[in-house]
């Protein structure tokens, strides 16, 4: 027992170092430059290496000591570091800021991209970059910095594939600040984007061998096609968005995230290569750097290729050096490195669940093993091990991104194990063949095959029923799956009997995961099951809490109308289980973003009349065919139609007939009033823009006072005060997701409704908001705040 508890301790005895350098790093990134901590912490360095030299002088020299006075010392200076490095590099951040924050006007940027791209959601393709130049009208500033382009891809004036990591861009559009503690100091929302010359020398090669592996897959049946390119070099661009989201519901989107395991293939591979044309020892490492950055750079150097990069290149320094340490020091080592290099790593989740992984592996992978193989065959608890050490670990960070628990992902990881290696290392090889053409095509249709089967995988895990456990959402849901995470490894690896300390430990952990499991599946059911016996019985209005983006109930005497449905089909779907809705009558779909639409998987088959705005493109028309397939009947709104809500009636205010000022978008939201039969006067605004709010208030359509209205666009800045004096609400509902992005709702419409006296009801601090009409009085209920 004791020289067991020693060897822990050695592993993990940087730690402390550890902790210190993330703890420091998170503080100042999101509290600036602080050069009194980097003082601080060099002067506390000093002075504890003063004591442990008195201490010495005074024949103190015990072993303990020591070792506790090097860890504080070295903890102490990797922090003065860290807090070393955001202070010099406050000054070009914040020149970057002033260059480009200047109350939203349009500004032009000269930039290397530095990041892959990234294709989201919403169609629009985003990517980091450098910025060398800014320029607001005359004035042109030579900054350095980082920061974030965001565009539609129908806006890049360039050849295709000419956008890539290491090419020069110019592009013009407005910047909005950038997430606190995040590397990028502002997002570029860009209207042009022109790629002014293309990646050369190295990163350029590598780009043309990431496109030409692309190419070669694009011909192969999908599921698998795309996701070669993904589990070989990282690249998901050719993953289909539906197989994305199945991956990561099943727990294998790790496949496509370049990290140890793929660089500890590659590494390997060079090792065995030397080792093959008898290189020594030192020639072998050599070999094994040369290929480690090789492949850094053609993959992208992504949080966890540089974490896993970074701890590959020290532990083969110390191989070199004849002194292998354990795993654990070489990931703390590496951890501190990075830190002290890219304090802003620190608030990468990416980073995060990479180190979480790692260190899970090296700490529990074999006590989960031996604590499998008491009730399993060695083989299947070392099998089953490795995702679940991987998974305990992880699985408190992924809470903070997704509220679920994949209940099946172990076992999907266990499916798709065999497959991954051989994916990788064949669509490697491809990547690497593009100068021979068929030789490429062969090791592309090849790794095709294990690629198919782990997209077969995770298109069937997460079709299973029951896949995703809801969860405690936030920090609070972090915390309790990692009390349980903790006590699910001490039972399974703590053997039974024992010391009394062991008995004690598994009786603790059992209780614990008697509590947590109780705590978390009562919160699901509130949420579901018996989530309407938590909202007012008599509810008439009700506000989702879907995240950013709209989706409102109204219901009258059993019929029920939803006004847009929100970004996600899951969040949507939970809104309707919690508030017993099967059924839709009247679906609103005001104008077809996606933070407005997204979610309308979740009723097809379930609706009855759809009124909605004018489509643009031909996925807009694709949906409403979808509706009208499940039995809906669609009604192109404009001012002037009207139908029954039961004993309500709803009248389509906005926008005009063949109105040539607002043909689409925004602008031409549909805006609908609804009232009687025990609803309140409403108004949903949609996301009407100041101008034709104007031209509303002017037009003598609206009916106030009104009792509720729904702030346009989730509280952007641009609106017109004089519209919602207009429409006299009491009760404003403003749809916002918590820390968005787009600074929502903003405080210029807040100080507006402020000053009316309206009740504002925000889904990002209050969540759901229910409203009721009583008597003469309408109340307001929140879920929380």
């Amino acid at each position: 027992m004791g020289s067991s508890t020693h060897a822990f301790t050695d592993r993990v005895r940087l730690v402390p170092v550890v902790l210190t350098s993330w703890g420091v790093a998170l503080w100042t990134t999101h509290n600036g430059d602080a050069p009194l901590l980097s003082v601080t912490f060099w002067v506390l360095g000093v002075v504890v290496v003063l004591c442990l030299a008195v201490l010495s002088g005074l024949g103190v020299r015990r072993r303990g000591v020591r070792h506790a006075a090097a860890i504080i010392v070295l903890a102490l200076a990797c922090g003065a570091a860290v807090a070393t490095h955001v202070t010099i590099g406050a000054h070009d951040r914040s020149t970057l800021a002033e260059a480009a924050l200047d109350g939203g006007r349009a500004i032009d940027v000269r930039a290397t991209v530095s990041g892959k791209i990234e294709h989201r959601v919403d169609g629009s393709v985003t990517f980091d970059v450098v910025v060398q130049e800014v320029t607001a009208g005359a004035d042109a500033r030579r900054v350095h910095g980082d920061a974030v382009i965001r565009i539609d891809p129908d806006d890049v004036s360039s050849p295709p594939g000419t956008l890539d990591v290491g090419a020069v861009v110019s592009a013009r559009g407005s910047a909005v600040p950038g997430r606190v503690g995040a590397r990028a100091v502002w997002e570029l929302r860009a209207s042009e984007l022109e790629v002014i010359s293309p990646a050369s020398g190295l990163l350029g090669g590598a780009a043309a061998l990431r496109q030409g592996l692309v190419a070669a897959t694009s011909g192969l049946p999908d599921p698998g096609a795309g996701l070669v390119p993904g589990l070989s070099v990282g690249d998901t661009s050719a993953v289909d968005p539906t197989l994305d989201e199945a991956m990561k519901q099943s727990s294998l989107s790790h496949l496509t995230a370049v990290s140890g395991a793929n660089c500890a293939l590659v590494v390997g591979l060079g090792f065995l290569a030397a080792a093959g044309l008898g290189a020594g020892r030192r020639l072998r490492v050599c070999v094994g750097l040369v290929v480690l950055v090789g492949f850094v750079i053609l993959v992208t150097p992504e949080p966890s290729v540089i974490r896993a990069a970074t701890m590959a290149a020290i532990a083969m320094l110390a191989l070199l050096l004849g002194r292998t340490g354990v795993g654990m020091s070489v990931l703390s080592l590496a951890v501190v490195v990075l830190l002290v290099l890219d304090p802003w790593l620190s608030g990468s989740l990416g980073f995060a669940l990479s180190v979480a992984a790692t260190a899970s592996l090296l700490l529990l992978a074999k006590p989960l093993t031996l604590g499998l193989a008491r009730w399993l065959p060695r083989s299947l608890a070392l099998l089953l091990a490795v995702p679940l050490a991987a998974q305990l670990a992880c699985g408190p960070l992924l809470i903070l991104i997704e509220p679920s628990v994949p209940v099946f992902g172990v076992l999907a990881n266990v499916i798709a194990a065999p497959a991954a290696p051989a994916a990788t290392v064949i669509g490697l090889l491809a990547c690497l063949t593009v100068a021979f053409p068929l030789v490429q095509s062969g090791l592309a249709a090849v790794a095709w095959i294990p690629a198919t089967w782990i997209a077969v995988t995770a298109d069937t895990v997460a079709n299973l029923p029951g896949d995703l456990l809801p969860w405690i959402d936030g920090w609070l849901g972090a915390t309790a799956l990692a009390l349980l995470s903790a006590a699910c490894a001490i039972v399974t690896a703590v053997p039974s009997g024992g010391s009394l300390v062991r008995r004690g430990a598994r009786a603790a952990s059992a209780v614990a995961i008697a509590v947590v499991l109780g705590a978390a599946l009562g919160s699901t059911a509130t949420r579901t099951i018996a989530g309407g016996w938590t909202l007012p019985d008599d509810w008439s209005i009700l506000q989702c809490d879907i995240g950013q983006g709209d989706a409102v109930l109204i219901r009258s005497h059993g019929a029920v109308a939803l006004v847009d449905t929100g970004p996600d089909p899951e969040a949507l779907d939970a809104c309707l289980s919690r508030a017993g809705i099967a059924r839709i009558d009247l679906l609103v779909l005001t104008h077809f973003d996606l933070d407005h639409v997204g979610g309308t998987e979740a009723v097809l088959g379930r609706v009855g009349t759809v009124v909605h705005g004018p489509p643009v493109d031909p996925p807009d028309d694709r949906l409403l065919d979808e509706l009208t397939r499940g039995g809906a009947h669609l009604i192109r709104g404009a001012a002037g139609h009207e139908g029954a809500l039961g004993e309500a009636r709803w009248r389509v205010v906005w926008p005009p007939p063949d109105s040539p000022a607002f043909p689409s978008g925004n602008d031409a939201s549909v805006v609908i009033d609804i009232r009687g039969g025990g609803v309140p006067a409403s108004l949903f605004l949609g996301d009407l823009s100041e101008s034709p709010q104007r031209a509303l208030a002017a037009s003598g359509e609206l009916a106030p006072p009104y009792a509720v209205v729904k702030v346009a666009h989730h509280g952007s800045r641009d609106q017109d005060p004089g519209l919602y004096a207009e429409a006299d609400p009491s009760i404003a509902l403003i749809g916002v997701g918590a820390d968005n992005d787009y600074g929502h709702p903003r405080r210029e419409i807040l100080d507006v409704l402020t000053v009316l006296g309206v009740v504002i009801a925000r889904t990002d601090t209050q969540g759901i908001t229910a409203v009721s009409a009583r008597d003469d009085d309408v109340v307001v209920w929140h879920e929380r705040g």
